[in-house]
C-alpha cells in the first residue's frame, strides 16, 4: 500500500479509502450490510494496508458510524488507533425516514440538519459517541448550507478543532465559488481551513475538472472523490448488467449515468482493461489516481472489490492510454451538489 499526505497537512492516508455507506442497517437500504456482513470487508481492507475510512452521521440513521467504530476498534486496538484515519460528515439529518432513494422530507424538523452552531456542536458529540472514539481525524461539511451565515458555521467548526474533538476539516460537493469563500473566510479569521474536498468525479462525470479540481490543486487541497465507479456503472458489463445489488436497486444510478457517451466510455474502459489484464474497476480507479486524486472513496460489498481498488495503485497508464479513456466525454449538467 502507498501512503500520501492529505493535502498540505501532515496526515498520512492510504491511496485507497474505504467508504462505509454500504454498512449499517438493512432497514435503511436493502443492500446495506450489518456488522457481521461488514467485518470481512474491514478485515480485508486492513490486511491490504488501508488506514483511511470514510463515513457520515446520516448513513443508516447513525448506525453506520456505530458499525464503523466497533469494527475499527477491533482492527486498530489500543495504540494502533493512531494509525487509523476516521472521517465522518455533518449536514444531513441523522434520523430521517427514507423512501426508496429519496428523503421523505429533507428539512422537516428544526435544528436537525444544516451547519448552524447548535447543530454542529451537537452532531460532533453524537458522532464521537457512536464511533466510540475520543476524536475524529477528518470532519467534513457534507454539503454547503445556504441558510446559515458562513461565519457561524466556520467558527463552530474551528471551535471543535480547538477543543480537540476534531483533528482536521474537509468539505464535500459544492460549487467552487462556495468552497473558495469557505477557505478565504477561514484564512481571514484565522480559523481552521479545509484540507480535503470529497467531490463527485469519475470517468463519466468530469464536470469537476472545470473549476473545483483546479482550485483544489492550486491550493494544495486533497481530492477524495465519491462514486469513483459511477455507483457501479463503470464496472458493469457491456450488456448493462448491474455490477452489484446496490446498482440494481439504485435509482440514482439510472438518473445519473447511462447516456450514449457514458456507454461508449465504459466500452473503452473495458477494452483497455482487457488489454492490460486488469478489471475495469481497477482501471477506473487507476485513471483517477493518474488525474491527481489523493484517495478515492471506495464502496465494497465483496472483498474482491477492495482488492481491485488496491491494485489500482500499481497500474501505470501512458499519456496515450489516458487520452484514450478521456476521449468522447460530453459535457453534462452538474450532479451531486444537493
Amino acid at each position: 500500500m502507498q501512503y500520501v499526505r492529505l493535502g498540505n497537512s501532515g496526515l498520512e492516508v492510504s491511496r485507497i479509502c474505504l467508504g462505509t455507506l454500504n454498512f449499517g442497517s438493512p432497514a435503511w437500504r436493502s443492500w446495506i450490510l450489518d456488522e457481521e456482513g461488514a467485518r470481512p470487508l474491514f478485515r480485508q481492507a486492513v490486511e491490504l494496508g488501508i488506514n483511511f475510512f470514510d463515513t457520515a452521521d446520516t448513513y443508516s440513521g447513525g448506525e453506520c458510524e456505530v458499525v464503523t467504530g466497533k469494527l475499527l476498534a477491533q482492527f486498530f486496538p489500543g495504540s494502533r488507533r493512531e494509525e487509523a484515519v476516521i472521517a465522518t460528515k455533518v449536514f444531513n439529518p441523522v434520523d430521517i425516514a427514507f423512501e426508496g432513494d429519496r428523503a421523505a422530507d429533507f428539512r422537516r424538523r428544526p435544528n436537525k440538519d444544516g451547519l448552524g452552531r447548535k447543530r454542529i456542536l451537537h452532531a460532533v458529540d453524537a458522532s464521537l459517541q457512536r464511533l466510540g472514539v475520543d476524536y475524529i481525524d477528518l470532519y467534513q461539511i457534507h454539503r454547503f448550507d445556504p441558510h446559515t451565515p458562513l461565519e457561524e458555521s466556520l467558527e463552530a467548526l474551528h471551535d471543535v478543532v480547538k477543543a480537540g474533538k476534531v483533528r482536521y476539516l474537509g468539505a464535500s460537493s459544492m460549487w467552487a465559488w462556495q468552497f473558495a469563500k469557505i477557505q478565504q473566510l477561514a484564512r481571514e479569521h484565522g480559523w481552521s481551513r479545509c484540507i480535503s474536498m470529497q467531490n463527485h468525479y469519475n470517468l463519466v462525470y468530469r464536470e469537476e475538472e472545470r473549476e473545483m479540481i483546479p482550485l483544489c490543486q492550486d491550493q494544495g487541497v486533497a481530492l477524495l472523490p465519491w462514486s469513483p465507479l459511477a455507483r457501479g456503472f463503470l464496472a458493469a458489463q457491456g450488456d448493462g448488467a448491474a455490477a452489484s445489488a446496490r446498482a440494481a436497486a439504485d435509482r440514482t444510478t439510472q438518473r445519473f449515468y447511462g447516456r450514449p457517451e457514458d456507454l461508449a466510455t465504459r466500452a473503452r474502459l473495458h477494452a483497455l482493461a482487457a488489454e492490460k489484464g486488469v478489471s475495469a474497476a481497477t482501471l477506473a480507479y487507476a485513471w483517477l489516481l493518474h488525474k491527481g486524486v489523493t484517495s478515492p472513496i471506495v464502496g465494497a460489498s465483496k472483498p474482491q472489490q477492495i482488492e481491485e481498488a488496491v491494485r489500482a495503485a500499481s497500474v501505470t497508464l501512458t499519456p496515450q492510454e489516458i487520452a484514450q479513456l478521456d476521449s468522447g466525454y460530453a459535457p453534462r449538467p452538474v450532479l451531486g451538489h444537493s
